[in-house]
């Protein structure tokens, strides 16, 4: 069986992995009205590291992506979807 990549939807060539991850988290956690200071302590995380990750300026590793996702109670592939949470405000 062969494996074949294609490329990922509409999304915009500008629109990175890592700011689709941000834009998606923050939607989230507003959407549950959560602080980013009560996000990151319930992922075990400091406030500042959400901030950045929030703000697409840090590269996240897989398990800190799966730590946020998990405190926010949503599959960690929503959050990597580019359309998923379009609708909502930032």
């Amino acid at each position: 069986m062969k494996w074949m990549l294609r490329p990922m939807g509409n999304a915009s060539k500008s629109q990175t992995a890592r700011k689709v991850f941000a834009q998606n988290l923050r939607r989230v956690r507003r959407l549950k009205d959560l602080s980013q200071e009560a996000l990151a302590l319930q992922a075990g995380l400091s406030r500042t590291y959400v901030s950045e990750v929030e703000r697409a300026e840090r590269n996240i590793s897989i398990d800190n992506m799966g730590l946020l996702a998990d405190a926010l109670q949503v599959p960690l592939h929503d959050l990597l979807n580019p359309e998923m949470f379009k609708g909502l405000e930032n």
